[in-house]
């Protein structure tokens, strides 16, 4: 059942409690590390792209007359230099997925030290959650753009934005993290169970995301972030057995 009584006090001083947590163990060496790779690494992607596609337009004839040619060269080097900067988050992001163990053990080891140990995530199925929240960085990047512009007049764009992302990424943050130590079926049913404390989260990561420079470290922020919420849940009732 989802939460339907909403106690917005309660909730609001959880999630504000989980996100000074992160901010505070931001200055971690370990947690910097994750962030100086995921960084660097989108910087090294991005930089291989542009190079891949200056030299690509620079081979490529487009026009028989010179002056033509030569603009529409520079036009398509310039789009292929500046686009992969929309996606540079997201791309970051997808290097750091790579981490969450990392991330989620130096947050436990500092404030959960008596938790059991982590169920060991192989590196298959964090290639299939790391690839897929790519993807659903891009799409969200991709489609919002478009429809947040055309909303923006009506006044609907922003709160789209955060409806939108805010269920997106408060899911996928959140099973990155639950899927340590809870089973899928268990899981589903605390997305299921806490959808409006998840979807407020959610809101919140997307909120780390819209500030330049922050959100370079907002995954790192963002799976911290999580992993003090998941501990605040309170887990899901075990499904009722049906009588034979």
């Amino acid at each position: 059942m989802i939460e339907l009584q909403f106690d917005p006090n309660r909730k609001a001083s959880v999630v504000i409690s989980a996100l000074f947590k992160a901010f505070a163990q931001l200055s971690d060496p370990r947690l910097r590390r994750v962030l100086r790779i995921g960084i660097l690494s989108a910087l090294a992607c991005w930089a291989a792209l542009a190079v891949i596609a200056s030299v690509a337009v620079k081979h490529t004839h487009f026009f028989d007359q010179s002056w033509a040619d030569a603009g529409t060269g520079l036009a398509l080097g310039l789009v292929a230099v500046v686009v992969p900067v929309l996606f540079f988050s997201a791309l970051a992001t997808f290097v750091m997925s790579f981490f969450l163990e990392d991330i989620a053990a130096v947050v436990e080891s500092r404030h959960y030290p008596g938790l059991a140990p982590s169920r060991r995530v192989p590196w298959r199925e964090t290639l299939v959650a790391s690839t897929r929240f790519l993807v659903v960085m891009v799409a969200v990047t991709l489609l919002a753009a478009p429809v947040y512009l055309a909303l923006l007049f009506f006044g609907l764009g922003l709160i789209l934005n955060y409806l939108v992302n805010g269920y997106l990424l408060g899911r996928e943050y959140y099973e990155l993290v639950a899927s340590r130590r809870l089973t899928p079926d268990q899981v589903r049913a605390q997305l299921h169970l806490h959808f409006t404390r998840l979807w407020l989260c959610g809101a919140v990561i997307n909120f780390l995301f819209q500030i330049p420079l922050l959100n370079l470290a907002a995954p790192v922020l963002a799976t911290a972030f999580m992993v003090h919420v998941e501990q605040s849940l309170p887990p899901a009732p075990p499904p009722e057995r049906v009588p034979v």
